[in-house]
């Protein structure tokens, strides 16, 4: 059996980056917010900005500079989990946990970044705890816990195809429109 030690992850690019659901900032500037380390270019920063929408039209490079407060206190939480998802990108991980990671944002955003999540980070093993069943079912597996105990685990597929199992009962309960749209999801 391998094992992986906490120093071979923590600080490392390339390793693991978390999208929480309530991120917390570091006071500083943007850039330095986004690229700590200054490990890499202001053009590869600056697209990240613009790939999570927060580089407002007509800013260069001083956006860059902008201020962010203790705890990241002048952005909203949705900006927040924007800026954690641009240090992602940045940092390309092989590893990405998102913790409720579209909780604070709204349904247009959230689309946004399921697409960014399924076409950016491409050969990243992603672990997702959701509550919106739309941000999960074309995971390859699904993990369903009832009251912090696993209840089921396997294929969106087959977890749907068990009309008593727990998936099915959460699709179910949103209403039969609504179920119907989840279904073909993973049809």
């Amino acid at each position: 059996m391998s094992k992986l030690h906490l120093s071979e992850i923590r600080g490392r690019s390339g390793c693991m980056s978390i999208i929480p659901q309530d991120p917390v900032l570091f006071s500083g500037s943007l850039r330095d917010c986004l690229d700590p380390f200054h490990e890499w270019s202001n053009d590869i920063v600056m697209e990240a900005l613009s790939a999570v929408r927060l580089l407002k039209p007509g800013r260069g490079i001083e956006a860059l500079h902008d201020h962010v407060a203790e705890g990241g206190s002048n952005f909203s939480v949705g900006e927040r989990q924007l800026l954690c998802m641009a240090r992602a990108l940045i940092s390309k991980p092989k590893f990405l946990l998102l913790d409720e990671a579209t909780a604070s944002v709204d349904g247009e955003t959230d689309k946004f970044i399921q697409k960014m999540l399924r076409t950016r980070f491409e050969g990243c093993t992603l672990l997702t705890i959701a509550h919106r069943l739309n941000t999960i079912l074309d995971y390859d597996i699904i993990v369903a816990l009832d009251d912090g105990v696993v209840a089921e685990m396997g294929t969106p597929k087959s977890l749907l195809e068990n009309k008593v199992g727990l998936l099915s009962h959460l699709v179910d309960s949103t209403g039969e429109e609504s179920a119907l749209s989840l279904r073909a999801m993973v049809s």
